[in-house]
Protein backbone atom coordinates (compact mmCIF):
# COMPACT_ATOMS: atom_id res chain seq x y z
CA UNK A 1 0.00 0.00 0.00
CA UNK A 2 1.13 3.46 -0.78
CA UNK A 3 1.72 5.71 2.06
CA UNK A 4 -1.06 6.69 3.47
CA UNK A 5 -2.29 10.69 4.08
CA UNK A 6 -2.74 12.10 7.12
CA UNK A 7 -6.48 12.74 8.94
CA UNK A 8 -6.74 16.67 9.22
CA UNK A 9 -8.10 17.85 12.55
CA UNK A 10 -11.61 18.71 12.21
CA UNK A 11 -13.22 21.57 14.07
CA UNK A 12 -16.38 19.85 14.65
CA UNK A 13 -18.86 16.35 14.02
CA UNK A 14 -20.40 18.31 11.05
CA UNK A 15 -17.34 18.86 9.29
CA UNK A 16 -15.64 15.26 10.14
CA UNK A 17 -18.62 13.96 8.62
CA UNK A 18 -19.01 16.18 5.16
CA UNK A 19 -15.32 15.25 4.50
CA UNK A 20 -15.88 10.87 4.96
CA UNK A 21 -18.47 11.51 2.59
CA UNK A 22 -16.23 12.81 0.07
CA UNK A 23 -13.27 10.75 0.87
CA UNK A 24 -12.32 6.81 0.83
CA UNK A 25 -11.10 5.83 4.14
CA UNK A 26 -8.75 3.70 2.66
CA UNK A 27 -6.43 6.29 1.76
CA UNK A 28 -6.15 7.10 5.56
CA UNK A 29 -6.64 3.77 7.31
CA UNK A 30 -4.97 0.55 6.60
CA UNK A 31 -7.43 -1.82 7.02
CA UNK A 32 -5.24 -4.78 7.23
CA UNK A 33 -4.69 -3.71 10.66
CA UNK A 34 -7.40 -3.05 11.85
CA UNK A 35 -8.98 -5.51 15.05
CA UNK A 36 -12.18 -7.27 14.64
CA UNK A 37 -14.74 -5.73 17.23
CA UNK A 38 -17.56 -7.15 18.34
CA UNK A 39 -20.46 -5.52 20.01
CA UNK A 40 -23.20 -8.15 20.84
CA UNK A 41 -25.51 -5.80 23.04
CA UNK A 42 -26.08 -3.52 19.75
CA UNK A 43 -29.10 -3.04 18.97
CA UNK A 44 -29.80 -1.75 15.31
CA UNK A 45 -32.14 1.68 14.77
CA UNK A 46 -35.91 0.78 14.30
CA UNK A 47 -38.52 3.09 13.20
CA UNK A 48 -41.68 3.02 14.00
CA UNK A 49 -44.12 2.98 11.06
CA UNK A 50 -48.24 2.86 10.09
CA UNK A 51 -49.04 0.09 8.38
CA UNK A 52 -52.59 -0.61 7.66
CA UNK A 53 -53.95 -4.38 7.70
CA UNK A 54 -57.17 -5.75 7.43
CA UNK A 55 -58.57 -6.22 10.33
CA UNK A 56 -59.15 -10.26 9.67
CA UNK A 57 -55.11 -10.40 8.91
CA UNK A 58 -54.40 -8.86 11.83
CA UNK A 59 -56.28 -11.19 13.68
CA UNK A 60 -55.06 -14.28 12.56
CA UNK A 61 -51.45 -12.53 12.75
CA UNK A 62 -52.02 -12.60 16.57
CA UNK A 63 -52.90 -15.98 16.79
CA UNK A 64 -49.88 -17.24 14.85
CA UNK A 65 -47.80 -15.25 17.26
CA UNK A 66 -49.55 -16.10 20.31
CA UNK A 67 -49.04 -19.99 19.10
CA UNK A 68 -45.21 -19.01 19.09
CA UNK A 69 -45.31 -16.63 22.49
CA UNK A 70 -44.14 -13.62 21.10
CA UNK A 71 -45.63 -10.48 20.18
CA UNK A 72 -47.05 -10.21 16.67
CA UNK A 73 -45.09 -6.92 15.76
CA UNK A 74 -42.09 -9.29 16.42
CA UNK A 75 -44.05 -12.43 14.46
CA UNK A 76 -43.64 -9.75 11.51
CA UNK A 77 -40.47 -8.57 11.42
CA UNK A 78 -39.21 -12.42 11.55
CA UNK A 79 -41.42 -12.70 8.91
CA UNK A 80 -40.36 -10.09 6.56
CA UNK A 81 -36.89 -10.26 7.15
CA UNK A 82 -37.03 -14.16 6.49
CA UNK A 83 -39.16 -12.81 2.84
CA UNK A 84 -36.45 -10.55 1.94
CA UNK A 85 -33.47 -13.20 2.57
CA UNK A 86 -34.77 -15.77 0.72
CA UNK A 87 -36.01 -13.06 -2.52
CA UNK A 88 -31.89 -12.26 -2.29
CA UNK A 89 -30.58 -15.91 -2.14
CA UNK A 90 -29.58 -15.59 1.40
CA UNK A 91 -31.93 -17.40 3.32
Amino acid sequence: MSKLKKIPKFKTEAEERAFWEKHDSSDYLDWRQADTVSMPNLKPSTKTISLRLPETLLDRIKIEANKRDMPYQSLIKVWLMGDIDQGRGTG
